[in-house]
């Protein structure tokens, strides 16, 4: 199973990249639009949407943890440079927060998950004893971790773009229905993987609140978090890893699951405990760029 839920993982957080099998096109000719994303899974799924029209660049490199990235001088001219920003909203790039503050120049700030509805902040998140990072209370911002809601991002990108750059609405349309239908059909595969899996057996323990929407989608049962937080900056109290450990051992649920930037010490000390696995390559806020279409196969297939 967990081989079967890691896989499903992947292969959702690695959609933007080979549902169309092309990574960041050439800006054309008759186009001079400048459009930035705050994150590289937003970026993939901006690529998606214009095509071969524009070059979509990424503000936070490959492999930053959006949680734990400090902004760069450089990070504010890239800022004031462009033409589009594409945020996802809800509180999540508190990071840059203090930039759009200082940035010049005007933009279009497209809000992918306009439209939306969070699930609610984690209750007395900021209350705990180790510290909780950033506070979410917007509440959760990991909407893309489900494929359906990933089309409100399409949509939303999509009425964006077309606004800032009228001569290429049509090519958006085009291109977001395309990538629309393949999103349903991600949706349809991973209903049936998770249909492989016994109900009794799907069940998570995550690193931080990110998996609530995957979870929702498909029928997980979320066990516990080890950080009581949307952030994976947070810090857990002795109170809060002993609850894990409790919850772990009474669910029977075989695994950790948390991000490949993530910290994995913690996780790792509370398998010790339990004698569960700790699957730490799941790239839930970034896409890998190393991977390909073939790779997930292959993982599939182990």
């Amino acid at each position: 199973m967990k081989k079967i839920i890691n896989t499903i993982i992947v292969t959702l957080t690695l959609a933007p990249l080979f549902l169309t099998g092309c990574g960041p096109a050439p800006q054309s000719g008759d186009s001079a639009l400048s459009v930035l994303a705050s994150t590289s899974f937003l970026a993939d799924i901006a690529q998606n949407v214009v095509g071969e029209r524009v070059k979509v660049e990424s503000l936070l490199p490959i492999g930053a943890d959006p949680h734990a990235y400090q902004a760069a001088p450089a990070d504010a001219s890239k800022i004031a440079e462009s033409d589009v920003l594409i945020l996802n909203g809800l509180e999540y790039e508190h990071f840059i927060e203090s930039l759009l503050e200082n940035a010049g120049g005007e933009r279009l700030v497209i809000e992918a998950t306009a439209g939306l509805e969070a699930h609610p902040a984690v209750e007395n998140a900021e209350e705990t004893e180790a510290g909780a990072g950033e506070v979410h209370e917007a509440g959760d911002p990991h909407l893309w971790l489900d494929p359906n809601l990933v089309i409100t991002y399409v949509e939303n990108i999509r009425d964006g773009l077309s606004k800032a750059d009228p001569n290429g609405a049509e090519i958006y349309q085009s291109n977001a229905e395309a990538y629309i239908a393949q999103l349903q059909e991600l949706d349809a595969f991973i209903r049936e993987q998770v249909d492989t899996i016994p109900a009794e057996r799907r069940l998570l323990v995550t690193n931080h609140e990110a998996l609530g929407y995957f979870a929702e989608r498909y029928g997980f049962e979320v066990v516990d978090t080890i950080l009581p937080s949307f952030s994976s900056e947070a810090g857990a109290s002795a109170q809060e890893i002993a609850a894990a450990i409790e919850a772990i051992k009474s669910s029977g649920a075989p695994a950790i699951f948390l991000g490949e930037v993530e910290n994995a010490d913690l996780a790792e000390q509370i398998a010790a405990e339990t004698g569960v696995q700790v699957v730490d390559s799941l790239y839930l806020e970034i896409p890998d760029r190393r991977r390909t279409r073939a790779d997930v196969r292959r993982h599939d297939e182990t």
